[in-house]
């Protein structure tokens, strides 16, 4: 029987401290860090994500930060196919994979626990989700799929409408039980909500300070519209 390869999967709240955690981790057993976050995979979205930087990386590889135009859309498939060739190569060179991220459906997608099914684009159907609202859409998942809008960002149009697509094709987004590939350790951060409260107020601020507003108006500058920003996140949206 041939041994799974080892990986640690961080998973907590958003500003729950998995980052530091995981630089904490990579620094004292000898690993590197695959993001799992549904945003910084894409180029230009640095403060309003809370990108890690260069000086917090402490000399630590990062995977899966920067990956692709933020025009475009990041799928679960992408991830997954990226996420596995990034732990590929790192246990190919006998570190350690640390996995982070608060996107519980990827690293789900990423250690084989769930698979989703490829549903061909339906540029019809697409178009006519399109006239309702995030939360109409929302609503309308809730409806037709109550488990998978559990697990989606209710702000998220184009997750809401591929969600709708896949429900339409198949009465709902099928996740199939599978043997997971990998021998995780997960770790999870639990924190009161108190102080969760307090580390987004925090984390808001502090981004605010840091030139989040002139961010939005490079990305926007740069052909990025209102409505995709909106979809990028809480963040953006707020400030748009």
């Amino acid at each position: 029987m041939t041994e799974k390869p080892k990986i640690i999967v961080i998973v907590g709240p958003t500003a729950s401290g998995k980052t530091s955690l995981s630089i904490e981790l990579a620094l004292r057993f000898n690993g590197e860090i695959v993001s799992a976050d549904s945003r910084q995979v894409y180029r230009g979205l640095d403060i309003g994500t809370g990108k890690v930087s260069k000086e917090e990386m402490r000399g630590i590889p990062h995977h899966l930060l920067d990956v692709v135009d933020p025009h475009q859309t990041y799928t679960v498939t992408d991830f997954v196919r990226d996420g596995r060739t990034a732990i590929t190569d790192i246990t190919s060179r006998h570190k350690i994979p640390i996995i982070v991220g608060g996107t519980f459906f990827y690293i789900d997608a990423l250690t084989g626990k769930i698979i989703s099914p490829e549903v061909p684009p339906n540029t019809f159907f697409r178009a006519q989700l399109e006239q309702l609202t995030t939360s109409e859409l929302f609503d309308s998942l809730s409806t037709k799929d109550p488990r998978r809008a559990e697990t989606i960002d209710p702000n998220n149009k184009r997750r809401l409408i591929r969600a709708l697509e896949i429900t339409s094709a198949f009465g709902s987004v099928p996740e199939i039980q599978q043997e997971e590939i990998y021998d995780a350790l997960i770790i999870g951060i639990d924190i009161s909500k108190e102080q969760l409260k307090h580390n987004i107020k925090v984390r808001l601020q502090d981004r605010i300070k840091a030139g989040m507003i002139d961010e939005v108006r490079h990305l926007h500058g740069n052909g990025l519209s209102y409505e995709r920003l909106h979809e990028l996140g809480i963040e953006y949206k707020y400030v748009t």
